[in-house]
């Protein structure tokens, strides 16, 4: 007689090594359902930027680009694929939850997801901001830091993972500097409509990734709560911070055009030169995030 559900657990056992301490049927359920919300997410994505111009999709793109990548994350996840089991630094033997387990399931699948998609939700808010080039290469390569920090603490077994946890940590600060102050500061000068985007879209992400922390320090850190309670905990942030995040953030650029913010994208057939010199908007410099400027009716073909 066959057996019925997910059997994604027993069929992928023979798959590599297993920890003493890892998914259940449950979790495993939970990851596939969180692979469907990112899954359909990524249509109506898609969906929508087809209801734009061309040079009005990037921000669809980019936002669906998220959601794809996470789509895939989570069903290795929830496939018990992409993991590694880790000696636990934490022996909590009269713990109900973890148990005096010896080696605890890593996910590094999880990790690729966010080396991939948390650059692509900082690029969402900082050319919302029109920030200037310099900052968003110095903002990204700050998230690359934090999240191979991250990787790099979950794979170790000594006290030395929280010497990692700590450079993380020093990165979101910076990120969250470059946001909060740099970025604001931009964004106030391009207009209500893209201030009012980023100011919102920007302190929900970081609120939520200040919360990322506290899941690792409980999961893959201390050992505290069971990989079932971790996928639950990572899984309602990573919906909220991609799905939740995008939507608000393609719902709040309805009213905003690419040259509102600087940004320079040809239309179909559009020839060089009238793409060169497209006019200046909402005071913003035509070459773009990071040269705003005042508007003055120059003409800049002349000498």
């Amino acid at each position: 007689m066959s057996e019925t559900g997910n059997q994604a657990l027993n069929i992928n056992n023979v798959v590599g090594m297993h920890a003493n301490l890892e998914i259940t049927n449950h979790g495993s359920d939970w990851y596939f359902t969180v692979c469907a919300v990112m899954g359909l997410s990524t249509l109506v994505l898609m969906a929508l930027a087809f209801t734009k111009p061309q040079s009005h999709r990037v921000f669809h793109y980019i936002t669906a680009g998220i959601t794809a990548v996470a789509c895939i994350s989570y069903f290795a996840m929830g496939s018990n694929l992409g993991q590694v089991p880790i000696q636990a630094e934490f022996i909590r033997p009269l713990s109900k939850w973890v148990r005096a387990a010896g080696t605890r399931e890593i996910f590094y699948a999880r990790y690729i997801d966010w080396v991939i998609t948390t650059p692509l939700l900082l690029l969402d808010l900082l050319l919302t901001a029109g920030v200037p080039t310099p900052t968003i290469l110095a903002t990204l390569l700050a998230d690359e830091i934090m999240i191979v920090c991250g990787l790099v603490g979950a794979l170790t077994r000594t006290s030395y993972k929280w010497g990692f946890w700590t450079f993380g940590m020093v990165a979101l600060f910076f990120i969250a500097y470059a946001l909060l102050f740099d970025g604001r500061k931009h964004a106030q000068a391009l207009g209500d409509a893209p201030r009012k985007c980023f100011l919102l879209c920007g302190c929900w992400l970081i609120l939520l990734w200040f919360l990322y922390p506290i899941a690792w320090g409980l999961g893959e850190g201390g050992n505290v709560i069971h990989p079932d309670s971790e996928a639950i905990f990572y899984g309602i942030l990573d919906i909220c911070a991609k799905p939740v995040f995008g939507f608000l953030l393609i719902f709040l650029h309805r009213n905003i055009s690419p040259a509102d913010i600087g940004m320079r994208i040809r239309q179909p057939g559009q020839n060089t030169e009238k793409y060169s010199y497209a006019p200046q908007q909402n005071n913003v410099h035509p070459e773009g995030p990071g040269h705003n400027v005042a508007a003055t009716g120059h003409n800049p073909n002349a000498v």
